[in-house]
């Protein structure tokens, strides 16, 4: 290492570690020069540094010291070799005869001896150098004593940077502690420590808050509990020192989530969360223990408050399926109900209307005007009742007709309602038209011509007075599922009303008695049994639009 050029770096790292260069010489380093040249026998020496372009006599006897070129130095020539140079007349020597020291340029150096100044990992700062203008030759116990000062003086060099890191190393150290005393002191998790007999040696603010009190290392163990007002975590059993959480890690090693509650005068308890471990040294030895107190007081009240919701949904859910359960059957029994009752009205109803109908013929020319008035009315009567039988029946059709699902063409089923429907399109002198790019579907045929058949006859029903009834039957594609619109100019449905009118027996205006409320109940119930959906929204211009959602 001494000599290899590749460690050059290297070397000049570890001479400015240690701090020599331009700094002044203590007394210490001063002496060890001078013993230096009284042990040689001549008048001059100097503790010669080597740094990347100079030679530093940083201490010197005999002669006023100072920096020079790395390049003029008798020093700079052999010292990396790590050897002791002794040279009796440097102006025979072939190394030192051209050396600015030894030619009269600088000095007229004869005697000319060096030990290089190595350090403990092996790299040479330079030399403790003795000279004179005349010449002269050590003995062997002189050049030994000159390698022993050498040793001396990088000794000192170490001593020095041993002290400067011990003095940087406790500043570090106060600093850490500083750091680490104000992070305990601001953040808002507990922290306790132990030693390894289980006395408690530090207590940061939350945890004293907490407590209401500080670490007192005098405590036995035993009387942490009543000390500290530690219970378990449903706070109604003091810990035994065994549960302490502090003592369980110094005992087993590690512990996670702990619970506990402190519990001290007047103040309210308070839920910890508790995680620590046991502290050893690099031999394995315990030192003792630290937790960390998380405070989950409000968590676990609001866990409670979870807890106590979800039993009451629980409760509530088991009361509502029950409900649903009877609901449901309950709405079976009034569909089988409606149904039953609708179809055995229709021939008691459809006799009537003929008996009715026989009176009017046969007798109107025996009848007064008060007499035929009468039958008018009942049988205007008769075919309200019909038509509301009718409209029931299609209603409790529409939920108990066993659903064929198979591919349906729309625009088919528009053209067979419009064929239903032609008397009633003549009357009302609508014009409906459908586009062409009305979509097949999956459903029921049945169900679905049901459905197109309520919404054209009630936009008929509800045209609007002073403009020729419209209607328009379009279909517009998304990803999942089909949009149809049945769109109109009539009368319109004020928006607060869009949801309602989809209840059984719902009406806009009851007093216009143009209908029951069962059309569109009846058709809502045959986009549900489609797994679709149906709503309303206004027609530009005025009217109403239906929005049939199915899915592809």
């Amino acid at each position: 290492m001494i000599g290899s050029e590749a460690d050059e770096a290297a070397r000049l790292a570890a001479l400015h570690e240690y701090c020599l260069l331009d700094a002044p010489a203590d007394e210490e380093l001063t002496t060890v020069v001078r013993v230096a040249a009284l042990i040689a026998g001549v008048p001059t020496a100097t503790l010669n540094l080597i740094d990347e372009t100079r030679q530093c006599q940083l201490t010197t006897h005999g002669f006023e010291g100072g920096d020079s070129a790395r390049s003029d130095s008798m020093c700079a020539i052999q010292f990396r070799k790590g050897r002791f140079v002794h040279v009796p007349d440097a102006s025979e020597h072939p190394l030192y005869r051209d050396n600015p020291w030894v030619n009269g340029r600088i000095a007229d150096v004869r005697f000319y001896a060096s030990a290089p100044l190595i350090t403990p990992d092996g790299y040479a700062l330079g030399t403790l150098c003795v000279f004179h203008e005349q010449v002269k030759e050590l003995t062997d116990e002189q050049c030994a004593r000159l390698t022993d000062l050498a040793d001396v003086l990088v000794a000192l060099f170490e001593r020095r940077r041993q002290a400067r890191l011990k003095e940087r190393l406790a500043v570090e150290a106060e600093h850490r502690k500083r750091f680490i005393t104000t992070v305990l002191e601001t953040i808002d998790v507990g922290v306790v420590v132990c030693d390894h007999t289980g006395h408690v040696t530090l207590l940061n603010r939350a945890a004293r808050e907490w407590h209401d009190s500080d670490a007192d290392v005098s405590l036995d163990p035993s009387v942490l509990p009543d000390r500290y007002g530690l219970f378990d975590a449903e706070g109604g059993n003091r810990l035994t020192p065994d549960q302490i959480p502090l003592l369980r890690a110094l005992r087993e090693g590690r512990i996670e989530n702990q619970e506990m509650t402190v519990r001290v005068p007047n103040r309210p308890p308070i839920k910890l969360s508790c995680s620590g471990s046991h502290l050893v040294d690099d031999a394995g030895r315990v030192l003792g223990a630290v937790v960390a107190l998380n405070d989950v007081t409000a968590d676990r009240a609001y866990r409670e408050k979870l807890e106590r919701a979800g039993a009451e949904i629980r409760a509530r859910g088991e009361k509502l399926a029950a409900a649903m359960v009877e609901l449901r059957r309950s709405n079976e029994e009034l569909e089988q109900f409606a149904g039953a009752v609708s179809h055995d009205l229709v021939r008691p109803m459809a006799a009537a209307h003929g008996f009715l109908h026989l009176l009017i013929g046969e007798y109107t020319g025996e009848l007064d005007d008060r007499a035929s008035k009468w039958l008018t009315g009942a049988l205007r009567s008769v075919e309200r009742m019909q038509k509301l039988v009718d409209a029931l029946l299609r209603y409790a059709r529409a939920g108990q007709t066993p659903y064929q699902a198979e591919a349906v063409p729309l625009g088919e089923v528009v053209l067979d309602v419009l064929a239903d429907l032609r008397t009633a399109t003549e009357s009302s002198g609508a014009q409906i038209s459908a586009t062409d790019d009305l979509p097949t579907v999956q459903g029921d045929p049945v169900l679905l011509r049901q459905l197109f058949q309520n919404l054209i006859d009630n936009a008929m029903k509800y045209r609007h007075p002073d403009r020729p009834c419209r209607i328009t039957v379009s279909a517009l594609a998304s990803p999942d599922q089909w949009i149809v619109r049945v769109a109109d100019n009539g009368i319109g449905i004020p928006p607060e009303q869009r949801r309602r009118v989809f209840e059984m027996f719902a009406q806009v205006d009851p007093k216009q008695q143009k209908g029951f409320g069962i059309g569109l109940a009846t058709c809502s119930r045959i986009l549900e049994r489609h797994q679709g959906t149906i709503s309303l929204e206004e027609t530009p211009g005025g009217g109403t639009t239906v929005l049939l959602r199915l899915p592809k």
